[in-house]
């Protein structure tokens, strides 16, 4: 079999990439050097040769968007992106195209095992540019008999990861994290070589929409205890909600200030989401970050 994986140099792509070139014939694209293809998917390109599937990694990471011109990069890598990507696989299409999506396509920030039935509401141009994607993909597999499987991710963990995750752990080694309130908050989240293992099973004929998350959806508490106790470092201080408010409103005069209100907010709430669906229907085995995940050195 062989295997096109798309952002093989992101912080996903890697691991994907690692995992399944034991089991089959794996080819990278991505616009850093090294790759079997270096393109910038932003930018219309030749055509691919033919692969059995295309596992569609590469996409403008969920960041906040300070101006219109980094709302419009979105767009432009995970709308426009995917589109000259299969722009340049019509020729020769694959017999199954995964499109690794987001959670964020429903829009929510609080709300307990959302599934697959709910709206997409998501309003960010991260989201809307995703939920374009994801529209796109599916036309595209129907008109080309491509069988189409779509994952949302919620927050990945694994080495080395990028983004907040990462800056709790840093923050965490380094002594300057602190708890806001009871930090029982609960956050869905998947373990990145799971998603793998998945990914070097799955049948090449599954098809469809799929919420993966590690099926416990872990609180914040349970996430510092598992950071402090693997890194040997100290508890962290706890300050009560109404001060970590008070914090916020700073980031909302300053934007350099690393949190804001709105930062608070989201680490305040609950937001977990049901994978229910993909464990009855395309085996998924979700594996727990709390027993499974272990920090470098």
């Amino acid at each position: 079999m062989r295997t096109l994986i798309t952002g093989a140099s992101g912080f996903l792509g890697q691991i994907l990439v690692n995992k399944l070139n034991s089991t089959e014939e794996v080819k990278t694209l991505s616009k850093s050097q090294g790759n079997d293809f270096v393109v910038d998917i932003a930018k219309p390109f030749s055509s691919l040769p033919n692969f059995d599937r295309v596992i569609h990694c590469a996409g403008k990471a969920h960041t906040l968007s300070k101006n219109e011109l980094d709302s419009n990069a979105f767009f432009k890598v995970n709308f426009e992106g995917t589109r000259n990507l299969l722009n340049a696989l019509v020729m020769e299409p694959p017999q199954q195209f995964i499109l690794i999506s987001t959670v964020a396509v429903y829009g929510m920030e609080e709300g307990k095992k959302i599934n697959e039935n709910s709206p997409l509401l998501g309003s960010t141009p991260y989201a809307k540019s995703k939920i374009l994607a994801e529209e796109l993909v599916m036309e595209w597999g129907k008109k080309n008999n491509v069988s189409i499987l779509i994952l949302r991710l919620p927050l990945i963990v694994g080495q080395n990861a990028p983004g907040n995750l990462g800056k709790m752990i840093q923050a965490i080694k380094a002594g300057r994290y602190v708890t806001i309130g009871k930090g029982e908050a609960r956050k869905s989240m998947i373990l990145a070589s799971n998603l793998a293992s998945f990914l070097q099973t799955t049948d090449f004929n599954l098809q469809g929409v799929y919420n993966l998350t590690d099926g416990y959806h872990p609180s914040f508490n349970e996430l510092e205890e598992l950071f402090c106790e693997q890194s040997a470092s100290r508890k962290p201080y706890r300050i009560p909600l109404r001060m970590a408010k008070m914090i916020g409103k700073i980031g909302d005069i300053f934007p350099f200030f690393p949190v804001n209100s709105k930062t608070i907010e989201k680490i305040v709430k609950e937001l977990t989401f049901d994978d229910t669906k993909a464990m009855k229907e395309i085996n998924w085995k979700p594996q727990s970050v709390l027993q499974n995940f272990k920090l470098t050195n």
